[in-house]
């Protein structure tokens, strides 16, 4: 399955909301939101299925647009990106990938979260033979 391209519509909603970060402009571009939403997801299921060719994808997720304002001084209200992790197949392999969509400042990440002793150990002996591959 060939991964679709990010469409000029979703990346152009991402920019209006970027210059518009209020209620008001994102509730009278509700439906711009809901297609761009949607074609992320499909997005979303390609790359995975796409993954899944060279590693075990458990779980994706898609990040909600809606920030946590509480502790932030930063009050404007939505997330000018998506944002999608996909989940390694659980206690076998554990980490995953992070990508986050925004104009001109995309950008996907890999990692292995709190590896315990054994798995730290791994990865520094694997580095430590063949640095290459990393």
């Amino acid at each position: 399955m060939e991964v679709p391209a990010i469409s000029s519509e979703t990346l152009g909603f991402l920019k209006g909301l970027r210059a518009n970060n209020n209620k008001e402009w994102f509730e009278s571009h509700r439906k711009d939101y809901d297609a761009a939403r949607a074609e992320v997801m499909d997005f979303s299921d390609a790359l995975k299925a796409d993954l899944q060719g060279h590693d075990a994808i458990e779980r994706t997720k898609l990040f909600r647009i809606h920030r946590d304002l509480r502790f932030s001084k930063d009050k404007t209200p939505y997330k000018p990106h998506f944002a999608l992790s996909f989940s390694r197949l659980g206690a076998e392999r554990r980490g995953g990938y992070y990508l986050r969509i925004r104009p001109g400042e995309s950008f996907m990440a890999c990692g292995f979260w709190d590896p315990n002793k054994e798995d730290l150990l791994r990865i520094r002996k694997e580095l430590e033979q063949d640095a290459e591959v990393f």
